[in-house]
């Protein structure tokens, strides 16, 4: 009779871990907002400072704006985007931090077609090889409170369960 409890305290705990973690997102964290804007508009450059988070100077370049620096201390920067950046493009944003780099995509608003065209990459500076990544940072406000909630659903579980079995007894 205990395995069923304990079979509910454990897929609980699983069901709360998956909710907790990031479906994607760049490893230390970058973000592009908005990730489709118009030409000449402004897009929002950002950087995660938290636990396995940049903690550098961030260098961010792509075809369709000058290239912007975020200082070590600060989360963000703005970026004005070409006034003649293609319609229905895909433009790459590079973010450059302590020796590392990863892309993220910037669509230009108002394109003829459903199906944005990528642009190609600058032939002429080598293999872009190694960029990405699949989960973002951890921030450790973020774990204590996703070890909190599961601490409590365990606890509860346990709770009620011990308290049904009492109840049978009597």
């Amino acid at each position: 009779m205990r395995a069923i409890p304990a079979a509910s305290v454990a897929l609980l705990g699983v069901a709360a871990l998956s909710a907790c973690v990031p479906a994607h997102g760049s490893t230390f964290g970058f973000t592009l907002s908005p990730a489709t804007v118009a030409p000449g508009g402004e897009v929002t450059l950002g950087v995660g400072r938290g636990a396995g988070g940049c903690k550098g100077r961030v260098t961010v370049s792509s075809a369709v704006f000058d290239t912007v620096t975020i200082p070590r201390r600060e989360h963000s920067a703005t970026a004005e985007v070409d006034r003649d950046a293609r319609r229905g493009a895909v433009y790459e944003v590079k973010f450059a931090c302590e020796g590392r780099t990863e892309t993220l995509d910037l669509t230009i608003a108002g394109g003829h077609s459903g199906h944005p065209t990528h642009q190609p990459r600058h032939p002429d500076k080598g293999v872009h090889a190694g960029e990405g990544g699949s989960v973002a940072g951890f921030d450790v406000t973020e774990i204590g409170l996703g070890a909190l909630l599961v601490a409590g659903s365990v606890g509860a579980a346990w709770h009620l369960s011990r308290r049904r079995s009492g109840e049978d007894a009597a």
